[in-house]
């Protein structure tokens, strides 16, 4: 993996180059094997924290952990392409508009000992805002190249805070266009569905159950290209013990194991239906 400016991460996706780079402030990775009319993404991956932020910030390492999406990755990292966020939503939020990405409270406790000064939130906000120039790049160079698309954005949710039972999987449609699109997305719910996973877990899978799919980098895709389909799902955070922060590596390796054929099946499936 290289370590590369935004411009040149630009200039590769629109000369349809292959790589594999970092941006150049470590803010997001991505990766480009081949290009196909499918992309995964992991926008909440992320766990990095600007020292700068530390002393100033009132929730843990862990609490910050707990509210993150990790592993999301690498359930998708063998896919041919992969762009993930490597910063802690608590830093700032990908899944937010620049007007509400930055937190002052987060989930029910105030986020800073100190009000942000501006200048530290237009660091933050200058990732944002780079993070999306090369999202924009990247569906428009594979809408040109295939007429139709579509993007698994990846994320994870806390299952124990609710108090009945949800689902494994959770799809967010409800920007989406269901008429449209209904019936691939309920191919991809009942893939989900079908997933076979170590130590008794059911792979049980629910459309807007707990989550509706109202996250901004479904929304903005949406709003901006036509024919690409932001696929919202949730995985429930049976991969871990959430309330003791480990990580279950042999759950994780059986998601990614799984996705490695469902979502090019699926995706192939979504294109033969829409492809212009």
């Amino acid at each position: 993996m290289e370590k590369l400016a935004l411009k040149d991460i630009i200039s590769k996706i629109c000369n349809e180059e292959i790589f594999e780079a970092v941006s150049s402030d470590y803010s997001f990775t991505i990766k480009i094997d081949s290009y196909q009319p499918y992309a995964c993404a992991a926008i909440h991956d992320g766990h990095q924290f600007r020292k700068e932020l530390w002393k100033n910030c009132t929730h843990s390492a862990y609490e910050r952990w707990y509210e993150e999406d990790p592993e999301t990755k690498n359930m998708i990292k063998s896919h041919p392409i992969v762009i993930s966020g490597c910063d802690s939503r608590f830093e700032y939020d990908l899944n937010r508009p620049p007007e509400e990405a930055i937190f002052e409270t987060a989930w029910g406790k105030q986020l800073w000992e100190e009000p942000l000064t501006q200048c530290t939130k237009d660091k933050s906000l200058r990732k944002h805002t780079n993070f999306y120039k090369v999202v924009h790049t990247l569906v428009s160079k594979l809408e040109k190249m295939f007429g139709f698309c579509t993007v698994y954005d990846m994320h994870s949710y806390n299952w124990k805070r609710w108090n009945r039972e949800v689902p494994t999987w959770n799809l967010g449609t409800s920007n989406v266009d269901s008429d449209r699109f209904g019936a691939v997305i309920e191919e991809w719910r009942l893939s989900l569905s079908e997933m076979v996973l170590p130590n008794d877990i059911k792979s049980t899978s629910k459309i807007n159950d707990t989550f509706q799919g109202n996250g901004y980098f479904l929304k903005y895709i949406t709003k901006n290209f036509k024919n690409t389909l932001v696929l919202a799902t949730e995985i429930a955070k049976i991969y871990c013990g959430e309330l003791e922060g480990v990580i279950y590596p042999e759950v994780v390796k059986t998601v990614e194991k799984e996705l490695i054929t469902r979502i090019p099946e699926h995706a192939l499936s979504v294109y033969s239906k829409f492809k212009s």
